[in-house]
């Protein structure tokens, strides 16, 4: 036995949401390895090690380390989202997803950087795009024009994701603040570009 699933550890916990536990913690340990700084160094092992579980609870959530990586992957997308919705402004959505990928890099990095690297999400960012891009596009509410509230979000979503992946992989010497604030400055002078239409 383990430290990590030393006797207690799941005292008090029902028998229907130890499995539940046992895959959030291995989707965190999965997230820490998964956007390393030096890279994805993922594997079924480092998982368990990480989260202090064995192979045995592995094999309980996830099927191979392929779905698992996608797993990973989907619940950053998922945190990412919900981010984005919880905001009530432009201004609200750009300072809350850079606060929550540069605070915690590890997740930028997944979100970002993981799929150039991991064979297993080689569709997984292509397949999120279109949600990202809609979630922009909803608060662009100055631009009453459909088809060009989708290109601003398309150009937007392209723009972002060029900077923060410059960002999140040492390419770019700028501190958070200065980062934060041209990314709220490029959303704002682009959607304030175009006037409601009269």
């Amino acid at each position: 036995m383990t430290s990590g699933q030393r006797r207690g550890r799941w005292s008090g916990v029902p028998l229907p949401d130890r499995q539940a536990l046992r895959r959030d913690e291995l989707i965190a340990a999965g997230t820490t390895l998964l956007g390393g700084a030096d890279g994805p160094a993922l594997t079924v092992r480092a998982a368990c090690r990480q989260a202090g579980l064995t192979e045995r609870y592995f094999y309980e959530s996830f099927g191979d380390r392929d779905e698992f990586v996608r797993a990973v992957y989907d619940d950053v997308c998922n945190r990412a989202v919900t981010t984005l919705m919880s905001a009530g402004t432009p201004r609200e959505a750009v300072e809350r997803f850079v606060a929550l990928m540069v605070d915690d890099p590890v997740r930028g990095r997944v979100l970002l950087l993981a799929p150039q690297v991991e064979a297993a999400l080689a569709r997984s960012g292509a397949d999120w795009m279109p949600s990202f891009i809609e979630l922009v596009q909803s608060k662009l509410t100055a631009i009453n024009d459909p088809v060009l509230q989708r290109m601003t979000a398309t150009g937007l979503i392209g723009a972002l994701t060029a900077l923060f992946t410059a960002y999140l992989d040492g390419r770019l010497a700028v501190s958070r603040e200065p980062f934060i604030d041209y990314c709220v400055d490029l959303l704002l002078t682009l959607a304030a570009s175009y006037p409601p239409a009269t």
